[in-house]
C-alpha cells in the first residue's frame, strides 16, 4: 500500500486514473473511502490522489501534531509522486489545508474547490458573528443532522448508516482533532489569482447557503455552485449532481 513516512507517523493515500492530477481532501468525518462516488466518474477525466489526513483512516499521526501538519503532510505525498500543480478539491475540514496550501503556493494549483466549507478563512466581523450564531444554534443536534441534509436523512437511512460507519475509522472526531492551521484572509485568497468555486448544499447547517455566498462575492472571478437538497456533504449526499457540475468546472481550468 501507498506510505509516506513522515517523521513517526505513516501517511497512506491512494492514485485512481489518469489525466490532470486532482487532489481529494476530506472532511473530519470522512477519509479516502469517503469518495467512492467520485472515484468510480472521474478516474477517466483525472489522475485522483486520494489522502487520509493524519490520524483518520489508515494514516497514523505519532506525534500528536493533528491540524498542525496537514500542509507539510500534503506537500510531502505531492512530493513522493513528483507532482508539481495540481488541483484540489476540499471538503469541511480539507478546505484549511486546501486554502492554506493554495496561500501559500499558488503556482502549484490550477484550480480549488471549497466544498461545504469556509474552514481556513478569517471572515470579516459580520459574517464571523453570523458563523458564531450558527455554531452555537446547531451544537446539540446529532453528527447525522450536522454533517447530512433533512432531505438525505428521510430518503436514505442505509447511506446515513456508512457515512457514519466510514467515520468509525478515523482516531479524531470534530471534539478530539488536535493541531492548529493558519487561516487567511479573502484578500489573500484572492490574491493568489488561483481560480475557486465554493460548492454549497441548500440544506448545510454548518455552512449556511447565504454565508458561503457573500464570502464567494468577495473574490473577484470565484464560482459559486448550489447544490439543491443537498446538506454538509454534498459530495456523498448527491453524487450525481456533484460530480457533473463540479466535474465540468474542473475541466474548464484543465483545458485552459
Amino acid at each position: 500500500m501507498p506510505y509516506v513516512e513522515q517523521l513517526g507517523s505513516r501517511l497512506y493515500f491512494e492514485v485512481h486514473g489518469k489525466g490532470p492530477p486532482l487532489v481529494l481532501l476530506h472532511g473530519v468525518g470522512g477519509n479516502h473511502a469517503s469518495w467512492f462516488n467520485q472515484v468510480a466518474v472521474w478516474r477517466d477525466r483525472f489522475q485522483l490522489i486520494l489522502i487520509d489526513a493524519r490520524g483518520f483512516g489508515k494514516s497514523n499521526d505519532a506525534e500528536l501534531e493533528g491540524r498542525s501538519r496537514f500542509t507539510d503532510d500534503l506537500l510531502a505525498v505531492l512530493g513522493q509522486l513528483q507532482l508539481h500543480r495540481v488541483s484540489i478539491v476540499a471538503q469541511s475540514m480539507g478546505a484549511g489545508t486546501a486554502i492554506d496550501f493554495t496561500c501559500r503556493f499558488p503556482e502549484r494549483v490550477v484550480s480549488v474547490v471549497i466544498a461545504d466549507s469556509l474552514v481556513g478563512l478569517t471572515l470579516p466581523d459580520s459574517l464571523a458573528l453570523r458563523m458564531k450564531d450558527v455554531l452555537n444554534k446547531t451544537a446539540d443536534l446529532s453528527q447525522a443532522e450536522r454533517v447530512l441534509g433533512r432531505t438525505h436523512l428521510a430518503r436514505a437511512p442505509a447511506m446515513t448508516t456508512l457515512y457514519l460507519q466510514i467515520a468509525g475509522f478515523n482516531r479524531y472526531t470534530v471534539k478530539t482533532l488536535v493541531g492548529q492551521q493558519p487561516a487567511h484572509t479573502l484578500q489573500k485568497l484572492a490574491a493568489t489569482g488561483v481560480r475557486i468555486a465554493f460548492v454549497v448544499g441548500t440544506e448545510d447547517v454548518l455552512f449556511p447557503e447565504d454565508v458561503v455566498a457573500e464570502v464567494c462575492a468577495c473574490i473577484p472571478g470565484a464560482t459559486l455552485i448550489n447544490l439543491p437538497g443537498a446538506g454538509h456533504s454534498a459530495y456523498f449526499e448527491d453524487p450525481d449532481a456533484f460530480n457533473t457540475r463540479v466535474g465540468a468546472w474542473l475541466q474548464e481550468g484543465s483545458n485552459k
